[in-house]
């Protein structure tokens, strides 16, 4: 695998005690390896996301596996070439156009912010597939551009759709009122602005990356009095706001918190006393307990050992989307038309997550909404 930051290549690779020989899926495929499929991997390794990376490289790599061992992709050898899209990588739109025009990448799967992904699309374009695998707000569905991340919308009215069974009382009585004031934390630039949708008041609350005093913006979450704040902060913009939030008693003993980007290496930063009163919607928990994520969970840390990195939802999506480009790829092999949908019947591949992809406006997975307890998230529950 090849480590690409700021067009500066260094070689990168887990090592032998981390990744263990003879515990994937075997085959007698014969694999070309003079003529490898390149995937661009597109994960932030820096800045304020940078507590994505390790997950996600190590998902990316237990499916990279699982294709070389099942035969290669097109019976070539897949490698990885890891490139820096932390949201301070400014260049890395420049850096993985060249490598697309050089021949270097054959694809991309990318798990990175919104931003980070306008910035690529600008050298891309639509001239080799990429695979978007976070969640996702809609919009710029082109051809060769696929998501298989959730729909944000969905994600941010769990709060409204909590079953009777998913929440204690006092939460439920949150999740059921119609909220009057609610304030959203939301990472761009900018201030304060007010909006209204019907009769509720939703103060927006717009910041830059990498605030860490958040004093003024608790004195008015103070005077607003909020039921809950929807926070679509994210990495470590994520923890800081939380940690100063769970420090705050009297914020967090009056309002609950909702976040649709906060996963398990976040909640670990909050750090346990933080952490009361806040809800998670995501696609994915490592603590779901179904036959689907316990076969991935034992592949996973049969494959890197106990101590691999923590798994969650952002870091997990690499493991669908690298198993996705590989489907797309061998559809394409086939002559299957169109490539990327409107499908008639869902593009086959393996999901921890029981994806079901039609095209770019109907892929459906589960929606799951969990209540942090200390460093971990309760049984998540279906919505």
């Amino acid at each position: 695998m090849q480590l690409t930051t700021g067009g500066i290549v260094a070689a990168s690779k887990v090592s032998p005690s981390r990744a263990r020989a003879g515990t994937g899926p075997t085959s007698s495929a014969v694999i070309d390896d003079q003529n490898e499929f390149v995937v661009g991997l597109l994960v932030p390794i820096n800045g304020s996301a940078g507590i994505w990376g390790p997950s996600s490289i190590a998902c990316a790599q237990l499916a990279q596996a699982e294709i070389n061992a099942d035969g290669g992709l097109l019976d070539r050898r897949l490698r990885l070439r890891v490139i820096d899209s932390s949201d301070e990588a400014l260049e890395v739109g420049h850096v993985t156009g060249e490598l697309m025009r050089s021949g270097a990448i054959d694809a991309i799967v990318g798990m990175h912010t919104s931003q980070v992904r306008q910035r690529v699309l600008r050298d891309v374009a639509r001239q080799i597939p990429y695979v978007y695998t976070p969640l996702y707000e809609g919009g710029e569905l082109h051809a060769r551009r696929v998501r298989i991340g959730r729909d944000a919308g969905p994600a941010v009215a769990a709060g409204d759709r909590a079953p009777d069974e998913a929440l204690s009382r006092s939460a439920l009585d949150v999740h059921r009122q119609r909220l009057r004031v609610a304030a959203r934390v939301a990472p761009a630039r900018g201030a304060l602005r007010v909006s209204t949708v019907a009769e509720r008041c939703w103060p927006i609350v717009t910041l830059p990356f990498g605030v860490e005093d958040h004093s003024e913006l608790l004195d008015e979450i103070r005077r607003l009095r909020p039921d809950a704040i929807l926070l679509s902060l994210v990495g470590q913009d994520a923890v800081n706001f939380n940690r100063a939030f769970g420090r705050c008693g009297c914020c967090r003993a009056t309002c609950s918190g909702l976040s649709c980007a906060i996963e398990e290496n976040g909640l670990l930063a909050i750090r346990a006393d933080n952490t009361d009163g806040l809800f998670v919607s995501s696609g994915y928990f490592a603590s779901l307990d179904n036959d689907s994520n316990m076969a991935f969970k034992e592949r996973y840390y049969n494959h890197f050992g106990q101590r691999a990195p923590t798994l969650n939802s952002l870091g997990q999506s690499t493991y669908e989307g690298m198993h996705f480009m590989a489907a797309l790829a061998r559809r394409a092999a086939e002559g299957e038309a169109p490539l990327i949908g409107p499908l008639a019947t869902p593009l086959p591949f393996r999901s921890v997550r029981g994806t079901r992809y039609l095209g770019n406006d109907q892929c459906l997975q589960p929606t799951y909404l969990a209540e942090a307890r200390g460093h971990f998230f309760q049984a998540p529950v279906a919505l």
